[in-house]
């Protein structure tokens, strides 16, 4: 019996060992994986920088009424052609009526690295030597205002000219008297005799308008007499001085005082009443630019009649002019002559 137990305790003990030896040692659990780092964001786009470019403006002279308007529209104007990618650094500089002066700036704005001048000349016989420097520079040019002469705006393809045609003005100014019940003759001797006070005699917008007013009055039929002509330089100061005179050696022999812009008829109508004379009942006067001043002074009677000198047309269609030229579009052609862009004139009556 004892030998049966212990045969049976070693077969036990014989399976026992079997079954440890068939099972396999279970090994630790890999660690657990670290979860995915996020996805990087994608980066922003950088943002692009507009381009900016130069533009050089030169005007003869701050202190003209006109050219003061103008410039201020350039300038507000190019404000509203701007945009998130394109930008307008505009300069203005004062050429002091003196045309070194204004060679000067010119030369200072090329060295500056502009990218387009737009030019309003102290002296249209100038435009040669500033067209030459910028054509050496590859700086297109809009001269404006005063316009150069014929020969000139053939020199090169990157030049053109706005403004308006002054022979217009000049015939405005005379078909204003014209049109009158008793043709500008107020004293009633048969002539219109007149004063004409002009610009600066070497700027072809004071030719014209001196000659083409009077030639209005003479294709209409109506006999003139010249009683007095002196330059007033556009200013108001001598527009009254030299109205004064000719009141003093004239008096009233003087039918019309004719004036080139309306500045100096501003200072004629000071020396009109000085003189104790009434616009529309013994002399009349008239101007060019339609101020806002001397509009009002045609709507009270005080002024015979002014003439638009449309300063946002004419400053706005410069500065699309420039704006081509940035883009590499030419305006018109140098060699047929349309590179201009004329804005018309308009009569100012009550």
């Amino acid at each position: 019996m004892k030998k049966l137990i212990a045969l049976i305790l070693v077969a036990m003990m014989a399976l026992s060992c079997a079954a440890c030896a068939s099972t396999p040692a279970v090994e630790p659990a890999a660690p657990a994986a670290e979860p995915a780092a996020p996805a990087a964001e994608p980066a922003a786009p950088a943002a692009t920088e507009p381009t900016t470019y130069k533009v050089g403006v030169c005007i003869y002279k701050f202190d003209d009424n006109f050219m003061t308007l103008y410039r201020q529209e350039i300038e507000n104007y190019c404000k509203t052609l701007e945009s998130d990618t394109v930008k307008y650094e505009v300069t203005i500089v004062d050429g002091k009526g003196d045309m070194a002066e204004q060679t000067n700036q010119v030369d200072t704005f090329l060295a500056q690295g502009v990218d387009v001048l737009i030019v309003n000349l102290v002296q249209s016989s100038s435009a040669a030597t500033i067209t030459e420097k910028c054509q050496a520079a590859d700086v297109p040019v809009v001269y404006i205002n005063r316009e150069p002469e014929a020969a000139d705006m053939k020199a090169w393809d990157k030049i053109c000219y706005v403004g308006a045609d002054a022979r217009q003005s000049g015939t405005y100014q005379g078909e204003i008297i014209a049109s009158l019940s008793d043709k500008g003759d107020v004293n009633g001797d048969g002539t219109v005799s007149y004063v004409m006070i002009m610009g600066d005699p070497e700027n072809v917008d004071a030719q014209y308008r001196t000659e083409f007013s009077i030639k209005a009055l003479t294709d209409a039929g109506i006999k003139v007499e010249e009683l007095f002509k002196q330059r007033g330089d556009w200013a108001q100061e001598k527009g009254q001085e030299l109205a004064a005179t000719a009141l003093s050696q004239f008096g009233d022999k003087i039918d019309v005082i004719f004036c080139n812009n309306d500045g100096m008829a501003l200072g004629a109508a000071q020396a009109i009443a000085s003189a104790g004379r009434t616009v529309g009942t013994d002399i009349y006067l008239v101007g060019v630019d339609a101020l806002d001043e001397c509009v009002e002074m045609v709507k009270a009677g005080t002024m015979t009649g002014t003439v638009l000198n449309d300063h946002i047309g004419q400053s706005h269609a410069a500065v699309d002019c420039a704006v081509k030229y940035l883009g590499g579009e030419l305006i018109g052609s140098a060699a047929d002559g349309t590179n201009h862009v004329t804005v018309d004139y308009q009569k100012v009556t009550a």
